[in-house]
Order: structure tokens, then sequence, then C-alpha cells
């Protein structure tokens, strides 16, 4: 996928997004934002989803929503994001792209989306946080994100291997809408996807990184922030510093963070260490952070002196050609279904 890419970027529209459940952190930057960023420097048709809507699958309160969307879109520029190139639009701003769960629904079984490993772990969670049963948005998430690529046309999905069952429900919406309803001359192409390297990157507590656990460290943080979320950050009792990644997880993690910012690998990263112990680690990992984040926040911090103002253009350019997109997908739709009066 890669080499096509290389060949002929204008081929493809790349569709992906977040949840806006808080600022982003240390570990969106890692896993997702640094690869969109370059995707959009390749030339592709870049299209980001703020999913709005997605918040409530699992929780009660929103919270401050517009306010987390703002920060979410700062993040978004501040990391490299180009609205000229890229398209930030939200889910609850394009009506038309919901219409389309309709007709989508029915091609899905209900034990389809059951069996979908990623909702059976995020009902689990839920439960386990708040302890409620599984929504019918959650249990239908799959085919709400079948419609935010099918909508725009996304033909590449970038997607780590634990997120392939979301994509394989895009897909058979896909190729079961053209069967059903235009099987001489398929309309939907069932996106591929661009695997990407699925990278967990851990809180200072020694678990997955999350806004809802407390444990995340803001791309927006301060140094002293990130000087303090590293000094907590569990590594383990080991003097001798080395990349072990079954057998020392939060030390690993440490040196993987390390090195993304430092531009080397973990192993180098570890050798060059050796036997200064955990607190040197820190230290060093502490210097890359604040050293690889110090444009970005200080981007971030020029764009939040008018953040409204800024996030408002954006959402309104962006939100515009979401609707022009997906309202014509509608439109085409309806007209295949002969459902056009």
């Amino acid at each position: 996928m890669e080499a096509q890419i290389d060949r002929d970027p204008s081929r493809f529209r790349v569709l992906t997004g977040d949840r806006p459940t808080g600022a982003l952190h240390l570990g969106h930057h890692l896993a997702t934002l640094a690869n969109r960023v370059r995707l959009q420097q390749a030339g592709l048709d870049v299209v980001l989803v703020i999913a709005d809507y997605q918040v409530i699958t699992d929780r009660d309160e929103t919270g401050d929503l517009p306010a987390v969307v703002r920060e979410v879109v700062l993040d978004y520029l501040a990391a490299g994001i180009d609205p000229d190139r890229t398209t930030i639009f939200t889910h609850s701003a394009v009506p038309a792209l919901h219409q389309l769960m309709l007709p989508f629904l029915s091609l899905v079984t209900v034990a389809e989306l059951e069996r979908n490993p990623t909702v059976k772990a995020e009902a689990a969670d839920a439960v386990g946080r708040q302890g409620r049963g599984m929504s019918g948005l959650l249990l239908t998430y799959p085919v709400h994100q079948a419609a935010d690529i099918l909508a725009m046309h996304g033909n590449l999905v970038p997607v780590g291997a634990d997120q392939l069952p979301h994509l394989e429900t895009t897909r058979a919406v896909a190729r079961r809408f053209n069967q059903r309803f235009t099987a001489a001359q398929p309309y939907f192409a069932e996106p591929d996807a661009l695997l990407t390297d699925s990278l967990t990157v851990l809180g200072h507590d020694g678990a997955k990184m999350a806004k809802s656990r407390g444990n995340a460290l803001e791309l927006r943080a301060s140094e002293d922030d990130t000087a303090a979320f590293f000094r907590r950050a569990r590594t383990d009792s080991a003097r001798h510093i080395t990349y072990e990644p079954e057998q020392r997880p939060e030390v690993a993690n440490l040196l993987r963070i390390g090195a993304h910012f430092a531009g080397t690998t973990p192993e180098a990263l570890a050798d060059a260490i050796g036997a200064a112990g955990a607190g040197r680690l820190k230290d060093v990992v502490t210097e890359a952070v604040v050293e690889g984040l110090r444009s970005l926040r200080a981007r971030r911090r020029a764009l939040a002196a008018d953040g409204a103002a800024v996030v408002g253009e954006v959402l309104a350019r962006g939100n515009a050609r979401a609707n022009v997109l997906a309202a014509g997908t509608l439109t085409d739709v309806r007209e295949l279904m002969g459902m056009t009066y």
C-alpha cells in the first residue's frame, strides 16, 4: 500500500478521526497524529472526523463538548494538520451522513455486530466503569463508522490490527450494497486498510494512556508538567536499562517514547543509558519530549490566543465540504435504491 501511495497519492482519500473525550495526549501523537501529518504531506486527501455523537456511545454525560472539540482542533493544527489540505468536520454537523446509516443497518445482522471484538471490549469497559449496559449506539458503532467512511467515499483507512474488524464491517456494507442495489456497476469502493504500528503508549501508572484513566500527558502540558509526569512513570527494580518489551514493558514504553523524539531506536537509547538506571532514563526521555514538542506547544499557545475564531473558521470550512460530499452520496444512494420521489 505504501508503494501505491508513493506512485499516485492523488488516488486516495483517507478517512480517520477521534472521539472528542478530551484534549489529545502523547499517545495520540505517537499512534495517529504524526502519521496523519505524513499522509497529508504526501499529497493524499485526508478527511478527519471529530465524532462528537460517538461520545455518548458509552457515557451519560458529554461534559463541555464544545470546549473539548475546540481543544482537539487546536491540537490538530498545532501538530501540523493543515486545513487547506485536510478536511476537519464534526459528526453532528453532517445530517446526510447519519441518514445513510438506515440503509446500511439493513445490510448487517445483530449477530455480526455482537461478535465485533472492539464492540465487546468497549461494552465491557463501559460496564466496568459505569455499570451500564451496552447502548444501541455502541452496538451499531461499526455501521456508524461505515457511514463516515462511505459517505465521504474514503478508500484508505489507517488502522491498527485490532481495528480491522471495524473496517471489515465497512467493506461488507459496501459490498452488500453494491450486490443488492447496483450489481452491474458497483457504486461503493471497498476501502483498503493502511496498517499502522499498533503502538500502545502507557501512562505513568503502567496502564494504557487514556484521558479517562487520568494517566495521560496532554500535548498542551507545560514543561514542568511533562517533567512531573515522567518522574512518576513506573519502571522496575533492575538498574541496567535494556529494551525488552515483553519482560520490561514500562521501561520499554519510556524507551520507545524517548527514541521517537530523539530520532533513534529504543535499543540504541537503552545502550546509551546502560547502567545509569531508571532515574537517568526518565531524565533523558523528559528532555527528548520537551524538546520534541517545543514547536508544537509554541504553535498551540499562539493558536489558543484566538482559539474560538480559529476553530470556528476551520470547522465551518470542513463541515461545508463534508456536507457536500455526504449529501451527494445520499442522493446517489436514494436513486440507486429507487427512493427518489
